[in-house]
């Protein structure tokens, strides 16, 4: 099977937080721009708001099968290097190499 490169969405959310673990987060918030440090990116980002509920884990793999499977890992990884417990892990997987690109009309 011939690898393709895939753009996995994983969410989950954050499981019983010590408030230790929430100002690290909290901390880790600021200078934080969705904008610029939240999208797909081969190393991965990680992204939550203040309320520190839901997460999500956006990361671009090349892989030959399971992209699902890596990402889950990866998101799973991001996370306990943060020192924080998580529960509902899901992964939602796009082939880029499949995705159709609708060109803009050329206006006469």
């Amino acid at each position: 099977m011939a690898e393709h490169t895939y753009r996995v969405l994983v969410r989950g959310r954050f499981a019983e937080l010590t408030d230790e673990q929430r100002g690290s987060l909290r901390e880790r918030l600021k200078g934080f721009d969705f904008l610029r440090d939240a999208g797909f990116s081969e190393e991965g980002a990680l992204s939550y708001d203040e309320k520190l509920d839901f997460f999500s884990y956006r990361v671009i793999l090349t892989a030959a099968e399971k992209p699902d499977e890596a990402g889950l890992r990866r998101a799973s990884t991001a996370l306990d290097a943060l020192g924080v417990d998580f529960r509902g892990l899901k992964a939602k997987v796009t082939d880029v190499d499949e995705m159709k690109v609708n060109r803009p009309k050329r206006l006469r």
